[in-house]
């Protein structure tokens, strides 16, 4: 029989809602339960596309034996962590706190009132290297809570203490100033993989949001180092199994340091990301392999993560089946040299080989190979090569093919409106802006309530219970600020001031200025959670601090704009110490130095002229640059008021703090006043 889950809109959730454990989702009613019943809390944490938690899922959640111990002595509850990020963030905190780490699943039991006394992440179903099996633990912690409930409780309010005191000290109330990058610069250098591209060892991660920091850094300044581990990480990570060479599109992240085995992962976010850092590097040096990859990655979300009512799914499973029936991490993308001779001719098969380093040994397990693009002397037939990878992926495309996270989750879909917006104007693809079009059309209509309010999940065209977060009001607010500025719609520019009215509202403090991730009339959880730091996507409160600005340079809003200055304090405190990990936060400081610049665009949309100025304008690489583009009776935009043909011709503006460049009709003029 299913439980509790079976009626909620996270796929993670209902992949559990058959399981022997009597779930409940994360809800007033649980803890009501746990402190009726006397019972302590199983709080269990992952995301459908989680590797070990499928692992753990199947050994334990799965097992009458284990679920019958679980329902008699705990109250369990399941939380996706892509639906709760807030959930997440508070009891990830205590766990890397308390153990030195944290990762998925995530296994912390807790008091009736969700205080949190003990910690994991995966347990085995036996003891295991040292640890102990899930049972072990299981029957310890029913123990403590059954003979030393005073010491748990001790235990359980020190905890809630230190993690109250763990307030982020907010660093200076300056903004970063040049010598603040420029050491954020050396800190990225000195951490630089110059061998592999990248920074760090293993496992490594694609450094979207670093990358974009380096390329306005070099924007701004013509550091050419900069540009150099930009160029240099994105041809490797292109180059790399981390990328999918048949069907485009990034894995999340790879298992070594020179980017050969991936975890095979696809995730939305990592995707959109990628998408727009690789269409900017093309931006700035015209590199053929970032304009392949920028509009294969867009071609790849718009095949296989749109959803039917135009949103954007949020991850494709590292498994599938092997077809002998087992579910394999990377079945679905990885070749042996038998395999490829069974789609191609002999001839093509060692070709395929030697273009995508499979070997006999292989790559991978098992002899698979992970294809990639080898550093290889002499000329391939290009015709050819595309003739052996349009083969595979029809081969690859009859595979058991991963499952999908049909969740559409708002920040997410925010990056991805952003990516296919700006990729579909450079390389002249309606069809791409037509797909950010539809995906913001669904945000609006289904996330957006009456008071401008953001859910952060639907499914289905249902939407989710879950209020969003201060990243879904961030980047979808980035998303709508790039329609407005390729498509010159002023609703969209409305749309993303509704939504940053709520970030000065609810989630700023109003003495310091710091933000939190959750709205000040959101669920209480034990701690607000609030950290400005990237993971996997930019931080709330970075990608919060550039929408602000960005807004404030297309409206003029001081407000917006003195928000975003005081919450890029937090950079000027940690952008020369941890570079790597607020990069969004300095690609924003960089926009602020530049500017951001501001340009208007006035004359008939239609007329070939206008179009040339915009392309020029939203092609420029200054760091932040706004664009507004419409008619010159226009009152869609703000920045184009009171805007007049030059000589009855199109005509660009270009303004830069309070100051404003005569007015241009030539291209080569507006392109020169938008370069560094």
């Amino acid at each position: 029989m299913p439980n509790r889950l079976a009626h909620e809109t996270s796929p993670y959730l209902l992949q559990h809602a058959d399981n022997p454990v009597d779930w409940w989702p994360w809800s007033a009613e649980a803890f009501e339960e746990a402190r009726k019943s006397g019972k302590p809390v199983l709080l269990s944490v992952g995301y459908s596309s989680c590797h070990w938690c499928h692992v753990m899922a199947h050994e334990s959640f799965e097992d009458q034996e284990t679920a019958d111990y679980l329902n008699a002595h705990f109250v369990s509850v399941k939380v996706d962590r892509e639906e709760r990020p807030d959930v997440d963030a508070v009891y990830m905190e205590a766990v890397q706190a308390a153990t030195g780490q944290g990762g998925w699943p995530m296994t912390v039991f807790l008091t009736p009132d969700a205080e949190p006394f003990y910690f994991g992440t995966y347990f085995p179903p036996a003891p295991r290297q040292g640890s102990p099996s899930f049972r072990q633990v299981l029957e310890g912690v029913h123990s403590a809570w059954t003979d030393r409930r005073d010491e748990v409780a001790e235990v359980a309010e020190k905890i809630v203490r230190d993690l109250a005191g763990r307030e982020i000290a907010f660093g200076d109330t300056q903004v970063p100033g040049e010598e603040d990058l420029a050491r954020a610069l050396l800190g990225l250098t000195r951490d630089y993989d110059s061998s592999h591209g990248g920074f760090g060892g293993a496992p490594k991660f694609p450094p979207s949001m670093a990358i974009e920091f380096l390329l306005r850094h070099h924007a701004r300044t013509g550091a050419e180092g900069a540009l150099q581990m930009a160029a240099d990480t994105c041809e490797r990570m292109a180059r790399g199994g981390i990328y999918d060479q048949l069907g485009g599109g990034f894995a999340r992240y790879s298992v070594d340091r020179e980017w050969v085995v991936p975890h095979f992962e696809k995730m939305l976010y990592d995707n959109a990301l990628l998408c727009r850092v690789y269409a900017h590097l093309w931006r700035a040096t015209g590199s053929d392999l970032a304009r392949r990859v920028a509009l294969e990655t867009a071609d790849f979300m718009v095949r296989e993560l749109r959803t039917n009512e135009g949103g954007f799914a949020s991850a494709l499973d590292a498994d599938s089946e092997d077809g002998s029936g087992r579910h394999v991490e990377g079945a679905y993308y990885v070749w042996t040299p038998a395999q490829l001779r069974e789609v191609l001719d002999e001839r093509d098969a060692e070709l395929a080989a030697d273009y995508f380093g499979v070997t006999e040994e292989g790559t991978f397990e098992e002899g698979a190979s992970v294809l990639q693009l080898p550093q290889r002397e002499g000329v391939f037939d290009a015709e050819r090569i595309a003739s052996i990878r349009a083969r595979l992926l029809e081969a690859r495309g009859e595979r058991p093919a991963p499952g999908r996270d049909d969740k559409v989750v708002a920040a997410w879909n925010g990056l991805a409106v952003a990516a296919l917006a700006e990729t579909g104007a450079y390389f002249d693809r309606p069809d791409l802006i037509e797909a950010a079009l539809g995906a913001a059309d669904l945000l609006v209509r289904l996330h957006l309530d009456e008071h401008a309010r953001l859910a952060r999940t639907s499914k289905d065209g249902r939407v989710g219970a879950n209020a969003g977060v201060l990243e879904d009001y961030a980047d979808v607010s980035e998303g709508f600020l790039a329609l407005a500025s390729v498509t010159g719609e002023g609703v969209w520019l409305e749309f993303a001031g509704f939504l940053l009215d709520h970030v000065l509202v609810q989630f700023t403090d109003e003495e310091s200025g710091t933000l939190y991730d959750t709205a000040a009339d959101a669920e209480k959880l034990i701690r607000r959670p609030q950290d400005p730091t990237d993971n996997a996507t930019p931080s709330g409160w970075s990608a919060a601090a550039g929408a602000l600005l960005s807004y404030a340079a297309q409206t003029g809003a001081e407000p917006h704009r003195a928000a975003a200055e005081r919450a890029l304090g937090v950079v000027k405190a940690l952008g020369p110490r941890a570079p790597r990990f607020i990069g969004w936060g300095l690609a924003t400081a960089e926009a602020l130095l530049d500017g951001p610049r501001e340009v208007a665009v006035v004359g008939p949309v239609d007329d070939p002229a206008t179009k040339e100025l915009h392309r020029a304008a939203l092609l420029a690489t200054a760091p932040g640059a706004v664009v507004a583009m419409g008619a010159p009776d226009s009152d869609e935009l703000p920045l184009l008021a009171e805007r007049l043909l030059v000589s009855g011709e199109p005509t660009a503006y270009v303004c830069r703090n309070f100051t404003c460049d005569a007015p241009t009709t030539d291209v080569d003029r507006l392109r020169e006043a938008l370069g560094r």
